[in-house]
């Protein structure tokens, strides 16, 4: 199961019951943030999950509702005592825009690692799950991102049993592995069934609608996407703001045929019908993602 928690949603000021830009995800213990606004870290606090086994952070762009909250972010890892390199991926010019910030956070006990996107899509691997970037029409050269978790088939006993493999070879070769047993060798194909749909959160902000959110948030199960204007007559000043309105961003997901929609809409979350109320979760038969907005 993927836990989704959108830490933030305002925009450009941060406001007692709203924070700027965050989410969080965390998955089989690792944790991923996507963009780091003014007020990230009061509602980590509020929602008693921890910065410091923080794998990655994704940025967006470098506008500063999405960004401002890094130093002290940074600074508070470190004041927990951690030492593990931390990934920290965004568009081209990141080491210099996170060296320009930690001008105010200079002393850190572990390594900061810099993957800047430079390509329309790129693929990150991260081991237990992937990570894509593709670009989108921003003001500023921008970035959206999907999450994906892939899961294996299922273990065919049957296959297991019909080769003469003993039991305590099953579970290295459903976790992958080559195994050999009475100078024969076996491979997971030979005893695993197709692969099954994984789980896919798709999250894009700070955009007009583009041809890359279609493609490459189709068939999510989780789309969480900004929509800044609410009136109709705001059409012309989303195109020169480069945002969208709510009625484009419902537009666009229905489009994709969407399995579940969060809209941050005015930088203020509400959910489609399509969706679970905050703080439930959604089951996919054994694909789950819990989604939580905190009241902010």
């Amino acid at each position: 199961m993927i836990d989704v928690c959108l830490l933030g949603t305002g925009g450009m000021m941060p406001l007692p019951y709203r924070y700027l830009t965050a989410m969080m995800a965390r998955y089989n213990g690792k944790s991923i943030l996507i963009d780091c606004g003014e007020g990230t870290q009061i509602a980590m606090k509020q929602k008693g999950w921890s910065p410091k086994p923080i794998d990655v952070i994704c940025f967006t762009h470098f506008h500063a509702d999405h960004i401002s909250g890094l130093p002290g972010m940074l600074l508070t890892m470190g004041n927990a005592e951690r030492t593990e390199p931390l990934l920290i991926i965004g568009p081209k010019g990141l080491e210099k825009v996170v060296g320009a910030l930690r001008m105010i956070a200079p002393e850190l006990p572990f390594e900061l690692r810099f993957h800047e996107l430079s390509q329309p899509f790129e693929q990150i691997d991260m081991g237990d799950y992937r990570i894509e970037a593709f670009r989108v029409n921003h003001n500023v050269i921008c970035y959206c991102y999907n999450l994906i978790v892939e899961r294996a088939g299922r273990f065919q006993v049957e296959r297991a049993k019909a080769l003469g493999l003993p039991v305590q070879l099953w579970n290295p070769l459903q976790k992958g592995n080559v195994v050999e047993f009475e100078g024969k060798t076996y491979t997971p194909d030979m005893v695993m069934g197709s692969p099954r749909k994984g789980i896919k959160v798709t999250y894009c902000t700070d955009t007009r609608p583009t041809r890359s959110i279609e493609e490459n948030a189709a068939h999510a199960d989780l789309f969480i996407c900004e929509g800044m204007y609410g009136e109709p007559d705001k059409q012309q000043k989303a195109r020169e703001h480069k945002h969208m309105t709510f009625y484009e961003a419902a537009e666009m997901a229905s489009d994709s045929v969407l399995e579940g929609i969060f809209f941050r809409a005015g930088k203020l979350m509400f959910s489609s019908t399509k969706t679970t109320p905050p703080m439930a979760t959604r089951p996919h038969g054994k694909r789950q993602a819990r989604i939580t907005a905190l009241k902010n």
